[in-house]
């Protein structure tokens, strides 16, 4: 197992490279048939000498639109509207309501995170879930068991999901929730001037490396050999504008209440290590949605706050927007649903993962959910894709808003109000408690 861990060649998922390299503009067309080459090769230095090669000529092709999708954060700020912050004292029960309402999504989403759109839906059809009306139960008929794969093993993190709400007595590990963890450790140990240096040394001290997918892991092994932000996010990471840092900002939103800029300033710093482009937008965006949310109670108004600290002539942006145009022209939920069913494919991994294809799934659940728990996390559960994330964004996003007092109790209750962690100090610890760290860090 440990000699074919995913995300530790880069050569491994060349394709994702030229998929990526594609989506900025490059041609690539000319370089498929060396791709499957060399990716059908055993792992090697033979295999890699070959793939470096490629990557330093696919790297040098021309990219029309590189200046409209600056990485650098002073850049972007430059291309990006921006918004003038009003900033108000941290209120206890949102802040708790956005962990609450976090940790509920994620749990909603993780046992079936991988599955593909029918398999989801079959399911929560057949058990009589559909509308969403509860958390998902592996304690079904044995013929539904076979019929979708059902497993609950209750192995170790990294193995079969124990997310089933049959199983659960607290909020299992995840990494989404992991990361929540790690930036309000990053925070309480290095100040909220923390530099991105500073976060990867936070990083290397108190995750292990197994904890971490995609181009997060590819970023720690980079670290590890002295490649140091910004050249830890793009050395050999073909996953660098996956939803890896879109699912790391909320803490940053959560300790800047109406200060938008701030919250996406700490969010470019954290995701500046593992990402570049629309995968760093896409944690700017999420960090300012959750701290304009922390003083506004409109959906519509929330995401395009957080819009207006991304490039407005990134892909993101326009994503996003399009969701809004939708929205606008009285779309029902499934026929913008369909949209992002027809441009995106669940099958490709690379638009299953991508920051953009999810981000616009939260905008969905956010704007036809209409504040309403139960249907937001439903549009967002049953679109498949990166299904733990986006319910996890959705529900910190909506428990922001709502506060914990208004969020309906059947979803919180079986939290236990505990959330398990694999991030060096925590364990087991209570959601009230890491609420009231956050409360701290925010004044």
């Amino acid at each position: 197992m440990l000699r074919n861990q995913a995300w530790f060649d880069f050569c491994d998922d060349l394709w994702i490279e030229l998929e990526q390299l594609s989506d900025e503009g490059r041609d690539v067309s000319a370089f498929s048939v060396r791709e499957k080459e060399i990716q059908n090769m055993m792992r090697g230095k033979a295999r890699t000498e070959l793939g470096v090669k490629l990557l330093h000529e696919l790297h040098n092709l021309y990219a029309p639109h590189e200046e409209k999708e600056p990485s650098e954060l002073s850049a972007i700020q430059a291309a990006a509207e921006g918004e003038a912050s009003e900033k108000a004292k941290p209120d206890f029960d949102k802040i708790y309501g956005a962990w609450l309402g976090r940790c509920a999504g994620c749990l909603l989403g993780q046992p079936v995170e991988g599955w593909r759109r029918a398999r989801i839906n079959g399911l929560l059809k057949e058990t009589g879930n559909l509308p969403l009306t509860y958390y998902i139960s592996s304690d079904i008929p044995e013929e539904l068991r076979k019929k979708y794969d059902v497993t609950d093993d209750k192995r170790a993190y990294g193995a079969e999901k124990t997310g089933w709400i049959n199983n659960v007595s607290y909020m299992p590990e995840d990494d989404d929730t992991n990361y929540t963890l790690l930036a309000l450790k990053l925070v309480e140990t290095y100040g909220r001037d923390f530099t991105p240096d500073d976060a990867a040394e936070s990083w290397l001290m108190n995750l292990p490396l197994l904890h971490l997918c995609t181009a997060e892991r590819v970023a720690y092994i980079n670290l590890a050999q002295s490649i140091y932000p910004p050249e830890s996010a793009s050395h050999r990471n073909p996953y660098r504008e996956w939803i890896g840092a879109q699912i790391r900002g909320d803490l940053f939103g959560y300790i800047c209440p109406g200060d938008m800029k701030t919250a996406a300033d700490m969010a470019w710093r954290d995701a500046s290590i593992s990402h570049i482009k629309n995968g760093i937008y896409g944690e700017m965006w999420v960090s300012a949605m959750l701290a304009k949310a922390a003083v506004c109670d409109d959906i519509e108004t929330v995401i395009l706050s957080g819009m207006r600290q991304i490039p407005t002539e990134s892909r993101l942006h326009a994503e996003l927007s399009e969701m809004l145009r939708r929205y606008h022209a009285g779309e029902t939920a499934e026929k913008a649903a369909g949209y992002i069913l027809t441009k995106y494919d669940e099958n490709n991994g690379h638009h299953w993962c991508h920051t953009i294809s999810n981000a616009a799934i939260v905008a969905l659940g956010l704007l036809w959910g209409e504040k309403d728990f139960a249907r937001t996390m439903e549009l967002c559960l049953t679109m498949g894709f990166d299904t733990d994330c986006n319910c996890a964004t959705a529900g910190s996003v909506l428990g922001m808003m709502l506060g914990a007092e208004k969020l309906p109790k059947k979803w919180i209750d079986p939290l236990c109000d505990t959330v398990l962690s694999g991030v060096d100090g925590f364990g087991l610890v209570k959601i009230s408690d890491m609420a009231k760290r956050t409360v701290k860090l925010a004044e």
